[in-house]
């Protein structure tokens, strides 16, 4: 139900303002490791409390909660997982999404101070009560788990048929690099990004068995020129964190190292000219606000004019939208 159609009553909106109680259940949950403890199971409240440390009447009071939910199933016997939670939540589910759930409940503590972020303009200093491992763990598994989701989807709407090099910016371990040499055989890719991502990178690249043809190099491409020439530029979810000015500066370097008939592609929560909608994209530019120091949702004007002034033409929005109103701009190199 589209926001702008949304009839609001005192009900609606007291429901949405007590959202974050069923949120707040749901982070616990995994952070408490539950529905891996369960797994294929069924177990009473006392067993579970005793595996996690906990009290067994609040244990018991939390568990009905998830039934409540319909994130578990209850009898005589004990609890069980549903097969959604069996899916997406025990650690060891392919498409387990975990990871991210951690990812957002780190980030609650900053959105609960989101009118000082507004008042002042500028991001909420990280609480320093979750370790920065735990955080980066969380946020880079989180994005790799979406990532290896959504590739099979995206690919196969973006054509880089007759390109025979990719350049992955900011790519993290690789994932959608993998995912367009998988789906093009002719394709090899480089992918950059921070030197401390290059373990993960590596590891990812081996296990799914893609080191003749995707390469990690280390590189800050906000600061450092990308040497080498290259077919297409694929730029996912890197100018969300940036200035607009530093946007501009990403897009220049990768138009620079585009072959003539190039293609750049950016994947990014692009915002209506209009900037009040999707929602995810509008509410996801308030959480950059939170989280960064200039970082932002940008519009679908905002970055077609970004690649323009890079000199790049032909700028066409593609035919694909992700579960969380993701988008695909293309543009190309003349010549």
């Amino acid at each position: 139900e589209a926001m702008e159609e949304r009839h609001w009553t005192p009900e609606r909106l007291l429901k949405l303002s007590g959202g974050y109680w069923e949120a707040c259940v749901l982070h616990s949950a995994v952070a408490l490791d539950l529905f891996t403890r369960i797994g294929d199971q069924r177990i009473g409240a006392w067993g579970l409390a005793r595996q996690a440390n906990a009290s067994e009447d609040a244990m018991a009071r939390f568990l009905d909660a998830l039934v409540a939910m319909g994130l578990l199933v209850k009898d005589a016997r004990g609890y069980a997982n549903t097969p959604a939670s069996r899916e997406y939540l025990c650690a060891d589910a392919k498409e387990n999404i975990g990871f991210i759930i951690r990812h957002h409940h780190h980030l609650m503590e900053s959105w609960s101070r989101l009118p000082e972020a507004v008042a002042t303009g500028k991001p909420i200093d990280h609480p320093a009560r979750t370790s920065e491992y735990k955080r980066r763990e969380a946020f880079l598994m989180g994005m790799f788990n979406l990532a290896m989701q959504l590739a099979p989807r995206l690919v196969p709407a973006v054509d880089l048929r007759g390109c025979r090099t990719l350049l992955d910016l900011g790519g993290g371990p690789g994932t959608y690099a993998i995912h367009f040499c998988r789906h093009y055989p002719e394709l090899t890719a480089t992918v950059v990004d921070l030197d401390s991502t290059r373990p993960f990178a590596e590891e990812t690249i081996r296990r799914m068995g893609m080191q003749q043809r995707v390469t990690f190099k280390p590189g800050n491409y906000i600061e450092e020129r990308i040497s080498g020439q290259f077919d297409a530029v694929w730029m996912s979810h890197i100018l969300h964190g940036e200035s607009a000015a530093d946007c501009q500066r990403i897009i220049q370097m990768a138009a620079d190292c585009l072959n003539p008939g190039g293609l750049a592609i950016i994947h990014e929560f692009i915002l209506a000219d209009s900037m009040d909608r999707p929602l995810f994209p509008a509410l996801f530019s308030l959480n950059m606000l939170l989280v960064t120091e200039y970082g932002r949702a940008y519009s679908q004007a905002q970055l077609t004019d970004m690649v323009k002034q890079a000199g790049l033409t032909d700028v066409a929005r593609l035919d694909f939208s992700g579960p969380t109103d993701s988008g695909l701009l293309r543009a190309v190199k003349p010549g």
